[in-house]
């Protein structure tokens, strides 16, 4: 046994690479000083290690400790939350490295190693996730067991980490399967528990669609029954914004009921929506969802949910784009529609008067603007110029460049300059199928903000003012629009075909990972239990079947264990059908005896086979008690030994 004072080469290595394999994913989610400090710490461990150096003395590393714990502190102004608390977790791990020269330290880096891979899932849950946290899971399993026996190769021990780990995989899928779904993140404090979310927000300010549309991140997968709406169908609608300062929009108050307060008709979708984490209400869909059960509908015909989505999301839908909606609309919400601040975009308020002065009838007017938009020759960019005080006015008559939100903005403030209820919705237009799976995908490069215009009789008509300038925006979306453009998403790029067929068979897999497994819910394990015919499902009877399935995998494990034979069955095979030979001349062995005292008892008991009991006894004891191990060379002389004895 190694002294506890001191730790062998194989295992300081084990250590070493369990540390640095459940360090290294956290490197993306630390600070750059924290992760160049842990690189340092686990870099000098290494090297005192391999020039056979004294660890630093106590006094060192408590000083090391408190500058960890005052470093984390000064980049994460707190020490409490799931970042810092990881943080610390990585520089402590690090520095225990640094102490670390028996067997009972050993176990506490092993520990601290099976945490850092835990806490990968507190940032994400991704199948590329999953696979960095079971390299480490087997590496440290590894480290683990060289605490224990004699050192063997790199390879022999990672094998048999390995084949320990496969062993846990029955046990861990009748936990998945059974153990109560607990919906909401893995991390549970309000400050924190719910970042590092993108997407749309509840206002709009001159570029803010543009900075989403820089993003390649998925922000929903729907799949439909049947053939997907053409793209001048493909709205995704999000928040409605009608309140306007004279640069920001925001939403206005809107009623919320559990039905939609319109009657749906014309053609239906019906899709399956997968919405990922947002942390907001809204769901959404395409125009204008039909009646669901515990799903909400504002007053200004946004699809809510109950709650903020903090974890993905699966809906069953059906909409039907051709709803008429708003025909009998309050005057208090046309009043909002109708607002403009004083002395704002004094130049578009002339437009819009001027289009009014033009225009036969009042259902003229969006037609006179969108012909004027056109007109102008307005570009469309990510790039836009600086604009001045008046954003509007200078989109439209100086810089003359804009994104989907300075079109949308400058149409619904010519409307109400010109007397038409009008206002902002934000969203997604567009998608694209996933060539692999069949799956509709909307990215955050996706984003869009259009135009709503109210008219007499006829309700809330879309109309989107970007479409007039850039109309390969609606058919190809924003790559095909702005082909060539750097800052475009990597992933979104159309001029990159083998990128995207890669791209796409990655995220169909990942879209499996999810529906499978982040997707496994109550819900569905509900409908599981009830498939196998259990009525109840509360926490009382899911324990008992939790504890009866683990209780026969436990067993079925045990049972296949003691079946197996390894090379050391059959040593003792054969050494017993030795000594059961020397019994039958009358040399039984006391079941105290060992090898060597038995083959000296033979020995002078029957002097002419005293050469050959001497040589298997010897071997026999090399091969279970010593150094030789299970060589098969050995093994295969002492088996032929044991044939060639004939004792008479």
């Amino acid at each position: 046994m190694t002294p506890a004072s001191q730790l062998r080469p194989d295992q300081t290595g084990w250590l070493l690479a369990c540390a640095t394999l459940s360090l290294a994913p956290h490197a993306s989610h630390l600070p750059l000083s924290l992760a160049g400090v842990c690189a340092l710490l686990l870099g000098w461990r290494g090297l005192l290690a391999q020039r056979g150096k004294p660890l630093p003395n106590r006094f060192l590393l408590l000083a090391l400790a408190a500058s960890l714990v005052a470093l984390v502190g000064a980049e994460f102004q707190r020490l409490f939350g799931k970042e810092p608390g990881i943080a610390l977790l990585a520089g402590l791990l690090s520095i225990k490295l640094l102490e670390t020269r028996g067997i009972r330290d050993a176990r506490t880096v092993i520990l601290l190693s099976f945490f850092m891979q835990m806490g990968l899932f507190l940032y994400k849950q991704t199948m590329g996730v999953a696979a960095l946290a079971l390299t480490g899971s087997v590496t440290t399993v590894a480290a683990l067991m060289s605490l224990e026996g004699r050192a063997e190769t790199p390879r022999a021990r990672g094998l048999a980490a390995a084949r320990l780990v496969l062993q846990g995989l029955p046990l861990m899928a009748v936990l998945f399967m059974l153990f109560p779904r607990i919906q909401g993140p893995l991390w549970g404090l309000p400050a924190d528990a719910y970042t590092h979310r993108t997407g749309l927000s509840d206002s709009m300010s001159p570029g803010d669609v543009a900075r989403i549309s820089e993003s390649g991140a998925i922000a929903f997968r729907a799949r439909f029954e049947g053939d997907p709406p053409p793209p001048a169908e493909r709205y995704w609608r999000g928040p409605v914004l009608s309140d306007f300062d004279g640069r920001t929009w925001r939403q206005a108050q809107s009623s919320v009921t559990d039905t939609p307060s319109y009657r749906s008709q014309g053609i239906a979708y019906t899709y399956t929506l997968t919405l990922e984490p947002h942390n907001r209400r809204w769901l959404l869909a395409l125009d204008f969802p039909a009646a669901a059960p515990e799903l909400r509908y504002s007053s200004d015909f946004q699809l809510l949910a109950q709650a903020p989505v903090h974890a993905r999301l699966r809906l069953d839908l059906v909409s039907h784009p051709a709803t008429r909606v708003g025909v009998d609309e309050s005057d208090s919400v046309l009043r909002q529609a109708l607002y403009l601040p004083p002395k704002s975009n004094p130049r578009t308020r002339a437009l819009g008067a001027r289009l009014r002065a033009e225009a036969p009838a009042s259902g003229d007017i969006p037609a006179l603007a969108i012909a004027h938009f056109k007109a102008s020759r307005l570009a469309y960019t990510l790039d836009p110029l600086p604009f001045g005080q008046d954003d509007v006015d200078s989109f439209l008559f100086d810089r003359r460049q804009g994104f989907c939100e300075h079109f949308a903005a400058a149409f619904v403030v010519t409307m109400r300059a010109a007397g038409i209820p009008a206002r902002v919705v934000t969203g997604y237009q567009g998608g694209e199928i996933n060539s692999v799976d069949g799956t509709f995908v909307v990215r955050q490069s996706d984003a869009h903000a259009w135009a709503e215009v109210w008219l007499a009789g006829k309700g809330w008509q879309r109309i989107d003012p970007t479409a007039a300038s850039a109309p390969r925006r609606i058919d190809s979306g924003l790559a095909g629009a702005l082909p060539g453009i750097d800052r475009l998403p990597l992933l979104a790029r159309s001029d990159l075909p083998l990128l995207r067929a890669l791209r796409d068979n990655l995220e169909a897999i990942d879209n499996r990972w999810n529906q499978w497994v982040l997707g496994y819910n109550p819900a569905r394990q509900q409908a599981l239990l009830s498939a196998l015919g259990l009525a109840r499902t509360d926490w009382v009877s899911l324990t008992a079947l939790l504890a009866a399935a683990g209780t026969c995998v436990a067993g079925l494990l045990a049972a296949w264990a003691l079946r197996q034979r390894s090379p050391a069955d059959a040593i003792d095979r054969d050494w017993a059908r030795f000594c059961q030979q020397l019994a039958a001349i009358g040399i039984p062995r006391e079941p105290w005896e060992g090898p060597l005292d038995y083959a000296r008892r033979a020995s002078h008991r029957r002097p002419d086979l005293a050469g050959s009991v001497a040589a298997i006894a010897t071997t026999y004891a090399n091969l279970r008690y010593g150094q030789a191990g299970t060589d098969p060379t050995t093994v295969q002389r002492f088996h032929q030994s044991i044939k060639a004895f004939r004792p008479r």
